[in-house]
């Protein structure tokens, strides 16, 4: 089997949305989330459960989600629903869906078990093999554990994502407050260490590394302070809850607008020095600044982060006139 490398989606945004609850399926459709991810896990009853599978299926074939990513949260490996949750939302919806989110991921052979199943259906059901992504979510000790082994697990996994309500439950964490520092962590920060290993797992495998929510959704400033942490360290995008946080997402994990534009920039103009025109040179002056090989290599970091949110350059470059 031969799988196309993996498209470069936007994830700034990663809306919730409970598939117990028609009214919200319709109601994110509107909303300017990068993507959505319908979901049959924790914000689902158990006697819920499989009437939420037939509305996750309905809102996805009636579409209107227009150029959000498609994903849907099936139930844990260890559970008894995971196999319908496959099974009924893929065979049925499969052709509009983009993505499956697997939660409490542990181990790699859970995303490799995943990866056969979808495989098999798609077969089945004459559809694109491979196309349907894997997300995978990092969710207690075991899990980070072996974060290597589940990004490097299959060719179909687009993000690693850190859950971090079970997280904190896994680790004894002595905090019920999910998104802040636990109560006597005066110093630094407390998720710094499972940040940065999910995010050193997923860039080492040409992975997307997503942040968890953050529960206080009224609080947006808040949100805000904390998605900035990880959107410092390089994290592709958050969880949101509430459509208040929305925006905020999408701001915190876009490009400044004069970064973006120093970006290409500083592209255009590496391109132009290095070539034969433009003396073939390896270390130039762009304004104030001395650029090269590593400048353009940070350089595409904040361009594709850019591009992939749909920004427009402001400013271009002009080669010197003689």
């Amino acid at each position: 089997m031969s799988i196309e490398p993996r498209p470069l989606r936007s994830r700034r945004s990663n809306l919730a949305v409970p598939g117990s609850n028609p009214k919200m399926l319709e109601k994110a459709k509107g909303l300017a989330a990068d993507q959505v991810f319908l979901d049959l896990e924790d914000s689902v009853a158990p006697l819920a459960k499989a009437e939420a599978r037939k509305n996750v299926v309905a809102a996805l074939n009636e579409g209107g989600y227009g150029d959000k990513v498609r994903s849907v949260r099936v139930n844990d490996w260890t559970t008894s629903w995971t196999y319908r949750d496959v099974i009924e939302v893929v065979e049925n919806a499969g052709t509009n869906l983009d993505c499956i989110m697997l939660p409490k991921v542990q181990t790699a052979d859970q995303v490799v078990a995943l990866d056969s199943l979808l495989t098999q259906i798609e077969k089945t059901m004459g559809f694109e093999v491979g196309r349907i992504g894997i997300e995978a979510q990092i969710e207690n000790a075991l899990g980070l554990i072996n974060v290597d082994a589940i990004a490097a697990s299959s060719p179909r996994v687009e993000t690693i994502i850190f859950g971090p309500a079970d997280f904190m439950a896994s680790i004894n964490m002595k905090t019920l407050v999910v998104g802040e520092q636990p109560p006597g962590y005066d110093t630094g920060d407390a998720y710094h260490y499972i940040l940065m290993r999910i995010l050193m797992a997923a860039r080492a495998y040409d992975k997307q590394a997503i942040d968890g929510p953050y529960l206080k959704i009224r609080d947006v400033e808040g949100y805000r302070r904390v998605a900035g942490r990880s959107a410092a360290l390089g994290f592709d995008g958050k969880w949101v809850l509430h459509p208040d946080q929305v925006a905020a997402a999408n701001e915190v994990f876009s490009p400044l607008q004069e970064d973006y534009d120093h970006a290409e920039l500083t592209l255009d103009a590496y391109d132009y020095y290095t070539s034969a025109e433009g003396g073939a040179r390896g270390a130039v002056m762009l304004g104030d600044e001395m650029i090269d090989e590593a400048s353009r290599k940070m350089a595409l970091v904040i361009s594709a982060k850019g591009r992939s949110a749909g920004m427009t350059r402001t400013k271009s470059f002009e080669p010197p006139q003689d």
